[in-house]
Parts: C-alpha cells; sequence; structure tokens
C-alpha cells in the first residue's frame, strides 16, 4: 500500500487541465483543421478531388459558389467558385494534401472542429476556417448544462471512434469532472452520442434507442462515418450517417476525432467553452 501511495505522489496530476490552464500539447502529426489557400491552387489541377475516396473534395465554378453562398447564409453569398472541402466526409488521410503541387491545402494541428450545423463543416472561398459549435439554446442548456447523461451507440462502426470516445473516462481527461457521463440504458440518458456508418443491421436498434430516450433529447454524432457515412457513403448496406435519420445537435468530424475534439466539442455544446 504504501508503494502505491508513493508511485501515485511520484506521478503527481495526471489528469487534463482542460479547458483552463495552457494550450494542450498536441503532436505536428495530427491531422486537424485544414486550411486551403486558393491563390495557390493551380487552375485545373484535380488531384485532391481525384485522390479524395468520399468525395469530400469538389470544384465549383463561380454562378454555382453563389447560388450555395446564397444557401448557406450571408457571408457566403456573392462567393466565387473554387475548391470545396467537406470535413463532414473528410477522412483526414492526407492524401490530397500530399498530392497537390503547390501545397494549396494542408492540415493543422488545430483540434478544434466541431460545429452545430452540417453546413458548418465546409469550407471553401468565403470560409476559411469552420464555425465551431454554439451552447445549447437556454431551454436546453437549463436541463443539461450541469448535467449530462449520455447513451453511446456503435451503429457499425469501426470502433475506432468508440475507442477515443472510451478514452474520455480514463483519468487522464476524467470526462465525469464535467458532470457528463455514459449510461447503460436510453431511458436514463438526456441523450445519444453517435458512431459508425449505421449499418442496415443497426438501423432498428438506432431507432429504438432514440424513441426510448425521454424529451427533449439531444443527439451527437461523432466521426466522418456518422456524420455522411464515411467510406461506406452510398454503400447499399449503410445509411450514410445518423444526420440522415435523425435530428443532430452536434457534429463532431474525424476519422477518428481526436479525444480532445470530441470533448472540446461537447464542452461548447454546454457553454463551458467559447
Amino acid at each position: 500500500m504504501l508503494k502505491i501511495l508513493q508511485a501515485r505522489l511520484q506521478q503527481g496530476h495526471r489528469t487534463m487541465r482542460y479547458p483552463a490552464g495552457p494550450p494542450p500539447e498536441l503532436p505536428d502529426r495530427l491531422r486537424g483543421h485544414p486550411v486551403i489557400d486558393a491563390g495557390k491552387c493551380p487552375e485545373g489541377c484535380r488531384l485532391c478531388a481525384e485522390s479524395c475516396p468520399t468525395k469530400a473534395i469538389s470544384f465549383v465554378d463561380g454562378e454555382l459558389g453563389g447560388q450555395l453562398g446564397g444557401q448557406l447564409g450571408g457571408q457566403l453569398a456573392g462567393n466565387s467558385g473554387g475548391l470545396r472541402l467537406d470535413l463532414g466526409r473528410c477522412l483526414f488521410c492526407g492524401d490530397c494534401a500530399a498530392l497537390c503541387p503547390t501545397k494549396a491545402l494542408a492540415f493543422t494541428p488545430e483540434h478544434r472542429l466541431a460545429t452545430r450545423r452540417r453546413e458548418d463543416l465546409s469550407l471553401g472561398p468565403g470560409l476559411p476556417q469552420v464555425r465551431l459549435a454554439e451552447a445549447l439554446e437556454p431551454r436546453l442548456l437549463g436541463l443539461f448544462g450541469r448535467s449530462l447523461k449520455l447513451r453511446q451507440v456503435s451503429a457499425g462502426g469501426c470502433n475506432a471512434c468508440e475507442a477515443d470516445v472510451n478514452v474520455l473516462g480514463t483519468v487522464g481527461w476524467d470526462l465525469g469532472r464535467f458532470s457528463i457521463q455514459f449510461v447503460a440504458a436510453p431511458r436514463h440518458a438526456d441523450g445519444l452520442l453517435i458512431t459508425g456508418p449505421v449499418t442496415q443491421n443497426m438501423l432498428l436498434a438506432l431507432k429504438k434507442t432514440f424513441a426510448a430516450v425521454p424529451e427533449p433529447k439531444i443527439v451527437i454524432a461523432v466521426g466522418a462515418c456518422a456524420i455522411a457515412g464515411g467510406p461506406y457513403l452510398g454503400h447499399a448496406q449503410a445509411c450514410d450517417g445518423a444526420g440522415a435519420l435523425l435530428p443532430v445537435d452536434l457534429y463532431i468530424p474525424g476519422c477518428p476525432p481526436h479525444p480532445l475534439t470530441i470533448l472540446d466539442g461537447l464542452l461548447r455544446l454546454l457553454g463551458r467553452v467559447t
């Protein structure tokens, strides 16, 4: 027993001081928020789009860019066309950045990626970065802001996103200190945290689990699969993610998202980070 106490004292404080304290040190090889330099993009080059396994990269002309801008809000209205990147589909594989001859597209170690709206995951002319998630509406924030219980549903995932969600329960992260907990029964939950592309085998189970969560409830989609189907996009046995089936309140992109990306998104949803 004395040896255990001695080892604990030597280890010191092991829980990450987040969001308080200095910014977390993340490895340079982490592929986080991408940056696009449209001025470097060679005219007629489509190497990045051709290399993307999920068609997350597209090119649109000026007229279509203006139409899309009008649909996505005033901040985009009148935009010219160009390269567009959908982070909801992006696997962060890095092939696009590696193939770009002028390095017009690159990934940074920036971990903050979660958004409230699906369209906020689009990058392109006039939108150099994602619009980070805002807090829940006052009524829901009053209910869930001090205590949030989530039922995690793996809807056909490969276990990568699931593993990074589980990491948040370890001593280094200690998700419980924020009064956020995962529960075993949907009847005890305030919402669902969904991973995986929602396979046909999991479709009925997901719908029943969602129905079992009492109102009001929230839905969180974690990972490219849960947002848009990931590499299984368009497959007959996949439903292209939870976003095509349920009303999603928080989108956390990545393949898989870094645990800090997931934590930051959850805290933003609860108004703990601004």
